[in-house]
């Protein structure tokens, strides 16, 4: 990865903006720059063949001024820690927009979770929670699913540290199984606050989901749903998806349902039926009314960002677009819906399942959504307000909204 698109170093700059705009004080504004603390650890792993292997992983506890750190754990070949840095920053910005009572975090492993079997997964978790649960606890840091890692993986993790407490702790992770203390309506949380944020876009641009073009970049979890959402409660038409092995177009659009059953089946959506090929690079660039963005960081750049023909951008990957690319789809009048808004959605139902698991009180799915669909739209509407006041793009407004908050929670403490 270049210095250009170091994940942090982005982070910081959007943040650095931020500051100046609201003219945040420089020690508070040197301060929310970084994590207040962060742990590497070295996981030993007996695999199947009887060989042991040595992984690494991190967890970053960005800020926890507003309540305890919350983020996800991902296992990724490539990963490192300033991917790892960036996304506990964005975090600490994401549960603040959304005025959650709850601090950023992220953790990661490098490993390659496709290349390993069940068991070896099992116990690369165990691994994991072992040495980083010194760290975790529902009044402390709460981990959730993300890129690779499945509710299994959350259950494995806190059966390990129930059994290190001594006693079971559903609420010290979140995105578990619904026999252990999952929340009605979490898998398809990060996707279905994506489409409230589209249906409130649309309605600013005077654009009707209803038959609307849509194209996903990335097609696992948020993208097979953003794929089924989208067509289900936007009637929006799906018209191109790609995953890792490459991507499909087609101008009619596809069944949504019929499309993550064969991606589910095969791997990959790459062979689907009545369907011509597109790279990933070429599905950012289609003359599509809504693009989604929701694999990794860094897609749309200042090389292709002047290529984009989509009306509205809602990021549900995070990271997607970096800051020169911001700027040139805000001169051209694209609406960009920011990561740390779109995808909200996983959190704010991981917070509803942390509050569940407090009371030992789980709630109906439509009370889980109603609740997500009022929670995200206020906090919309709060960033569209901060966009219009101080005449920015939506990720700058959105950082004012967050950065706010968490600057007014670190100088009621005394910190700074």
């Amino acid at each position: 990865m270049t210095d250009e698109l170091n994940p942090f170093e982005i982070a910081q700059s959007q943040l650095d903006t931020a500051a100046e705009l609201m003219q945040l004080e420089p020690a508070i504004h040197e301060f929310l720059r970084w994590p207040v603390r962060e742990l590497h650890v070295t996981l030993p792993v007996r695999m199947d063949d009887g060989t042991t292997e040595i992984y690494h992983g991190f967890r970053v506890q960005y800020n926890d001024a507003r309540g305890p750190t919350k983020g996800g754990l991902r296992f990724h070949p490539h990963e490192t820690i300033d991917t790892v840095r960036a996304l506990a920053a964005w975090m600490t910005w994401k549960t603040a927009v959304l005025d959650l009572p709850l601090g950023g975090g992220k953790g990661g492993v490098i490993c390659n979770p496709k290349a390993m079997s069940p068991s070896e997964l099992e116990r690369l978790s165990r691994a994991y929670i072992r040495q980083v649960g010194r760290i975790l606890g529902e009044d402390m840091d709460v981990p959730a699913p993300d890129v690779y890692t499945t509710p299994q993986v959350m259950a494995w993790m806190m059966d390990e540290f129930s059994f290190m407490r001594g006693y079971t702790v559903p609420g010290m992770i979140t995105g578990k199984p619904l026999p252990l203390g999952g929340s009605a309506g979490r898998g398809d949380a990060t996707a279905r606050g994506g489409m409230f944020c589209i249906r409130e876009a649309a309605a600013l641009k005077g654009l009707k989901t209803e038959g609307a073009t849509a194209a996903v970049q990335g097609f696992g979890n948020a993208g097979q749903y953003a794929a089924t959402l989208g067509s289900s409660l936007l009637g929006m038409r799906i018209v191109a998806v790609s995953d890792s092995q490459g991507g499909i177009y087609n101008p009619a659009g596809f069944d949504a349902e019929a499309l993550v059953a064969y991606k589910l089946r095969t791997g990959s959506v790459v062979g689907f039926e009545a369907a011509d090929t597109v790279t990933n690079t070429e599905l950012l660039e289609l003359d599509v009314d809504v693009l989604i963005p929701a694999a990794l960081e860094n897609q749309i750049t200042a090389v292709n960002a002047n290529k984009i023909k989509a009306q509205i951008i809602a990021e549900l990957a995070n990271g997607p677009t970096t800051p020169p690319a911001d700027e040139i789809l805000y001169d051209k009048g694209t609406y960009v819906i920011p990561d740390f808004l779109c995808n909200a959605g996983g959190v704010t139902v991981s917070y509803f399942e942390q509050v569940q698991n407090a009371y030992k009180f789980y709630w109906s799915e439509k009370r889980v959504n109603d609740l997500l669909d009022e929670m995200m739209t206020a906090a919309f509407h709060c960033v569209a307000v901060a966009a219009t006041e101080y005449g920015v793009h939506n990720r700058m407004a959105a950082y004012t909204v967050a950065v706010g908050r968490v600057a007014e929670a670190c100088k009621l403490r005394g910190w700074v």
